[in-house]
């Protein structure tokens, strides 16, 4: 039997909708509010980058300006942090957490932080089921075929184990950095608890990614007949 693709299973990602439109909210929000505040050391983001790098002996760390609005990330590849423009060259309580969380990325790098690693080495893998699950269940439907539904859920298996996996990597970052932050003098004791808003705002948005990837796990695995038994 043919599902049409906006058939009731979609109903199942609506609180995952919900979530991940006030976790971007959230983000978006909390992070200009501290963007407005400065540090009373008034350190740049990249400045704290650096020494952080460099007191956990990561001289071979290079840091780089990056396009984009919340476009920092670390990259394990070339062992570069990515800051944008405003973490870069800003010292508010915001720039100081963004900057701190992706160098907590580069430690957890170099001390080989299992999660990290395991995240690292399935990003493959979950490309590749990405971008297959979807195409593979819609022609198993059309062709009533039970291996390529199953095949097309078995891929999508790979993406939400990378999302849950992705939480524990995220979560550590930044307990690392604001244990850095306020351990080193970067930031007081008042001062770190609106740098943990705009972290704890970021980490939403990544168990809003991890629920999104778990709701449309469930609706392939009803769709497919795998759950519930709905495939004729």
């Amino acid at each position: 039997m043919f599902y049409p693709m906006f058939d009731p299973t979609m109903i199942l990602l609506i609180p995952g909708i919900i979530v991940a439109l006030y976790a971007q909210s959230k983000v978006q929000t909390t992070f200009a509010r501290y963007s407005r505040i400065l540090s009373q050391r008034g350190i740049t983001g990249a400045q704290a980058a650096r020494q952080i790098l460099d007191s956990n002996g990561l001289y071979d760390v290079n840091i780089e300006l990056i396009a984009g609005h919340l476009s920092d990330h670390y990259d394990p590849r070339t062992r570069t942090v990515r800051l944008s423009s405003e973490v870069y060259h800003g010292s508010s309580l915001a720039s100081l957490g963004v900057a701190a969380h992706e160098v907590g990325h580069a430690i957890q790098h170099d001390t080989g932080y299992l999660p990290l690693h395991i995240r690292n080495s399935i990003i493959p893998v979950t490309q590749f089921g990405s971008n297959l699950a979807f195409p593979l269940l819609l022609i198993g439907i059309i062709m009533g075929s039970p291996f390529l539904m199953q095949a097309g859920v078995l891929l999508f298996t790979a993406v939400v184990f990378f999302q849950l996996v992705t939480l524990p990597v995220e979560f550590n970052a930044s307990s690392r950095a604001l244990a850095i932050l306020e351990g080193q003098g970067f930031l007081g004791r008042e001062e770190i608890k609106g740098t943990k808003s705009v972290l704890d705002a970021a980490a939403l948005t990544y168990v809003a990614a991890a629920l999104m990837a778990f709701l449309n796990l469930v609706r392939l695995l009803i769709i497919s007949g795998m759950l519930g038994g709905r495939r004729d």
